[in-house]
């Protein structure tokens, strides 16, 4: 019986642990649920018109399309290595090349959205979701920043190219994880961001 008595002590510490590790898991898994459902509510309100913008300043689009065609049946292993390449992708920006007027109004338009994202506590847990958001600001402050013709030099062109690259990169990273988190989770969700992915010309919202 002293045996016994003995024991408790570390039969009481290997519960305590173990309690904690699984409370641990879900508090994180809680915390991640409720940071991809600011990252959603960013791509529904402004992130996936965003990456239409922005796609239209690409000069080598057709390799985006190559690289971003997500399917159904993609696994953790496709997503892996669609990120991977994406942070490879050497993409060439003009700024020239599309429409920045619409663009400037469209960041207008969307900073009060993009301020509230910000004033979230929930995103200190998402560094690269963060500076995705101040990447975004800096290119609205720049375009704001300048009248409203933009008639730009040729440096300065330059310089736009530069910040919508950095906003264009991030984004598409983001995006892929947000998908990702979608097909483990919500199926639903993840068929319609399908249906509606900008770098698929065969992407309709309708069924097939």
């Amino acid at each position: 019986m002293l045996g016994d008595v003995a024991f408790v002590p570390i039969e009481v510490l290997l519960v305590t642990l173990i309690i904690h590790r699984v409370l641990s898991v879900r508090e994180k898994r809680a915390v991640l649920d409720k940071l991809n459902m600011v990252v959603g509510s960013f791509f529904s309100e402004a992130g996936n018109e965003l990456l239409r913008f922005l796609r239209s300043f690409d000069t080598e689009d057709h390799q985006g399309d190559d690289l971003l065609r997500v399917r159904s049946n993609w696994d953790e292993k496709e997503f892996k290595k669609a990120v991977a390449r994406v942070e490879s992708y050497a993409c060439s920006i003009d700024s020239k090349k599309g429409e920045l007027s619409e663009l400037r109004e469209f960041l207008v338009r969307q900073r009060a959205f993009l301020l509230r994202l910000l004033e979230n506590p929930v995103l200190l847990e998402h560094e690269s979701f963060t500076d995705l958001l101040w990447a975004v600001f800096h290119l609205a402050d720049e375009l704001a920043h300048r009248d409203a013709s933009l008639q730009l030099t040729a440096p300065d062109y330059a310089h736009l190219s530069g910040d919508i690259k950095r906003v264009y990169v991030r984004l598409i990273g983001q995006w892929l994880h947000y998908l990702q988190h979608l097909r483990k989770r919500y199926p639903y969700l993840f068929s319609l961001a399908l249906r509606l992915n900008p770098f698929d010309p065969q992407a309709s919202v309708q069924v097939r």
